[in-house]
């Protein structure tokens, strides 16, 4: 649910009170969440260069018994993130409120939002603004099965705002194609929510190793691509239907899109009135009087 407290949630709200060796080893689970605490203990204190006690250490200052209690929470995280959608709907039909659909829908939304805008670094925001508002930088956007749409969305009103804004086709057929075409330090936005899809994971993995800055906007238990991103945006989902909610996907893309245009104005401006100069000519729109 909206509400549920997660193991990231967890990790962010103790971070002021670790020593040094367990904030290292929290950024560690941050950065590769959820799959850097899914195998061993060994393997873990290894990757992010610390001690099994200090494993066990973390593990216990969030209240769990010890890292095998640690792992089943975060086990049922990821279950919960693969759901199909009946699942999800069984899930919400048992002992909802007596009220409409309508307001239940409501409430889950707005405990979204408060929960997303609770989780979201400011600086993390802003810099993978700057990325999208560096003119030099060639920008392109891709998603999944049903986040296509966000991606879609997005490039439409921002090559309103900046050249070289490319949409990646809905089929991972046409991807290829554009990685041709990608520099080093162009930026891929990516739109990845459960159930997450190997091709973007893969179309992730490829454009970083051809030197892509990745901005990745997922939910709240964080899509493998995130092992590949330079920027992570994550929001929640939930909501009382068989398929998860993309308003604050939306939310945020509309967000970043207005930060851009702010970083920008100076050359966006000139952009929009040009625009509005060919929609006036072409007549795109219908003019009331």
């Amino acid at each position: 649910m909206a509400g549920q407290v997660t193991v990231d949630d967890q990790l962010r709200a103790a971070m002021p009170d670790l020593t040094r060796a367990e904030r290292q080893l929290a950024s560690h689970i941050l950065r590769h969440y959820p799959i850097s605490a899914l195998g061993s203990i060994t393997v873990l204190a290894k990757a992010a260069e610390v001690s099994t006690p200090t494993v066990v250490r973390l593990a216990q200052k969030l209240g769990y018994k010890g890292y095998p209690d640690f792992q089943g929470a975060l086990r049922a995280e990821v279950e919960a993130m693969l759901v199909s959608p009946i699942a999800k709907h069984n899930r919400w039909a048992g002992g909802v409120p007596d009220t409409h659909i309508l307001n239940r829908f409501a409430d889950a939304v707005m405990g979204n939002l408060q929960a997303t805008l609770g989780q979201i670094d400011h600086a993390e925001f802003d810099a993978a603004a700057r990325l999208l508002a560096d003119p030099s930088r060639a920008v392109y956007a891709m998603g999944g099965r049903i986040t296509h749409a966000m991606a879609d969305y997005f490039t439409s009103l921002m090559r309103s705002v900046r050249m070289s804004v490319t949409l990646l086709s809905e089929s991972s057929s046409g991807w290829p194609t554009a990685l041709v075409d990608l520099k080093p330090g162009d930026v891929l936005l990516v739109f990845d929510i459960r159930r997450y899809e190997n091709a973007v994971l893969q179309m992730t993995e490829m454009a970083r190793e051809q030197g892509a800055e990745i901005i990745l906007i997922t939910d709240r238990w964080v899509s493998p691509a995130a092992a590949h991103a330079t920027h992570t945006l994550a929001c929640h989902i939930e909501a009382p239907s068989a398929w998860d909610s993309n308003v604050l996907v939306l939310v945020l893309v509309e967000t970043l899109l207005a930060a851009v245009q702010d970083l920008s104005w100076a050359e966006t401006e000139p952009r929009l009135k040009r625009l509005e100069d060919l929609y006036a000519r072409t007549r795109v729109f219908r003019r009331f009087r």
